[in-house]
């Protein structure tokens, strides 16, 4: 009986794109919350405006609105990737915190382009030129869904970021001092948005956390590959 010779397999060889993938986050990290922190600053009203003033304050400054909406645009494409990132590296030593952290700041972050919907709407009028106290009826109704994503955006990303700041502590993810940039930026931003009312601590707050991310992005970029991501 003829045996027919039995071929070897080819092992398939991948390119590792670890490198690229480690580049990627590091980048990413810190540009969400370093978008919000410009936002803030250059927002041309205060977050406890009434309706009608925050409406004469946007159409007052159609172009300043404008730059603020792009960088609105960029910290919506850029801040649930930047958390994945982070709670990637936390969970390895604090599973159970990363998650909550995790879960909370997501739902926060995925909230926030619904509660800008009214200044998107709000900047169209007015740039169509309606008159503000139109918009301001308009934008004075509003869904129940829109006040909900409000809430979730407040204690998402206030509670979540606090939350990952005390896991990056104890997993050592990044130095000292990034953790806690990370843990009392919204705190900062809370009272600065809510009680004082002020776009330069504002600043300074989303600033923090953006240099604190920025800081997990430099220690992603001195990790060797396996350490970012261990090949199976």
């Amino acid at each position: 009986m003829t045996q027919i010779p039995m071929q070897k397999a080819t092992p398939t060889t991948h390119a590792d794109i670890r490198p690229l993938w480690r580049w990627t986050a590091a980048l990413i990290l810190p540009i969400g919350p370093a978008a919000v922190a410009l936002l803030r600053y250059f927002l041309p009203y205060n977050t406890t405006d009434d309706v009608p003033t925050i409406v004469n304050k946007i159409v007052g400054n159609l172009d300043r609105s404008s730059f603020v909406l792009w960088l609105g645009y960029i910290a919506f494409l850029t801040l649930v990737p930047g958390v994945y990132f982070v709670g990637r590296l936390t969970r390895r030593s604090t599973p159970w915190l990363t998650a909550v952290a995790v879960v909370l700041m997501i739902a926060g972050y995925l909230s926030l382009p619904w509660t800008a919907a009214s200044d998107v709407f709000t900047w169209s009028a007015g740039t169509a030129g309606l008159d503000p106290a139109s918009i301001a009826k308009a934008a004075d109704v509003t869904h129940g869904s829109m006040n909900l994503a409000g809430f979730v955006f407040v204690i998402g990303h206030v509670f979540g970021t606090i939350l990952l700041g005390i896991a990056m502590w104890r997993s050592h993810v990044g130095p000292r001092w990034a953790a806690i940039a990370v843990l009392v930026s919204q705190p900062i931003h809370f009272v600065a948005a809510v009680i004082v009312s002020s776009h330069t601590l504002d600043l300074v707050g989303w600033g923090l956390e953006a240099a604190g991310f920025a800081a997990v992005g430099w220690a992603i970029l001195r990790m060797r590959d396996d350490e970012w991501q261990p090949l199976p």
